[in-house]
């Protein structure tokens, strides 16, 4: 078997995602650093591992994929009896619907909570307080649709932890250092969902290999 290798950045929520998933199989990868702040995903040779010049970018053997939610999917599938099942094959339409949520209404809304909240400051920009208002108000809204949802079963896709929670992890992780975690706190549903699968110990490797 190939090691898979993951073109990209600990720092990146969408590296993360794909990491995540690796360690949740079990399976061996090579992480080859992409350093942001020098335009290194913009330029060659990256740019010929993803034309958009996005990270992460991923390779198993002669595969080459670009797309986080992609390469997770492929991951799942394609090493389906290693490490920790993360597609449910008998709720796949319960699991599928979830993970478009994510994609449609969770991280649209959390990207900019995000950007606003971490990356801005981090960066040395000002945060936009009105924008903050706003997506928070948005949130709040999506987070009663998965209060109800997470009252009927533990997880977004069913009973298991699956792809449908995994892919949350990067922004849950982002947005629970800031003041916008109150709104996940307010219910209980969800701040037990979201307790539970940010203390996987996939992610806690993850975030170890940002002090590297």
């Amino acid at each position: 078997m190939a090691v898979l290798k993951v073109h990209g950045s600990p720092i990146s929520t969408a590296t993360q995602r794909v990491l995540v998933t690796i360690i949740e199989k079990g399976l061996e990868y090579d992480l080859l650093f992409v350093n942001l702040a020098e335009g290194e995903h913009k330029r060659e040779p990256f740019i010929s591992l993803n034309p958009f010049g996005q990270v992460p970018a991923f390779e198993d053997g002669d595969l080459k994929l670009f797309e986080s939610r992609a390469i997770t999917q492929y991951i799942a599938h394609d090493y389906a009896s290693s490490g920790t099942p993360l597609i449910s094959f008998e709720k796949m339409p319960v699991m599928v619907n979830w993970m478009e949520v994510e994609a449609h209404h969770f991280e649209p809304v959390a990207s900019v909570l995000g950007w606003e909240l971490v990356y801005k400051p981090m960066f040395g920009m000002t945060t936009d307080a009105a924008a903050v208002e706003e997506n928070e108000a948005k949130l709040a809204t999506v987070l009663d649709v998965y209060e109800k949802r997470l009252g009927q079963s533990k997880y977004l896709g069913g009973d298991e932890f699956t792809l449908a929670d995994l892919h949350h992890l990067p922004y849950l992780n982002c947005l629970m250092g800031t003041p916008t975690k109150k709104i996940f706190e307010s219910r209980p549903c969800v701040s037990a969902w979201s307790q539970d699968i940010l203390a996987r110990p996939s992610w806690a490797k993850v975030l170890d290999l940002q002090k590297h």
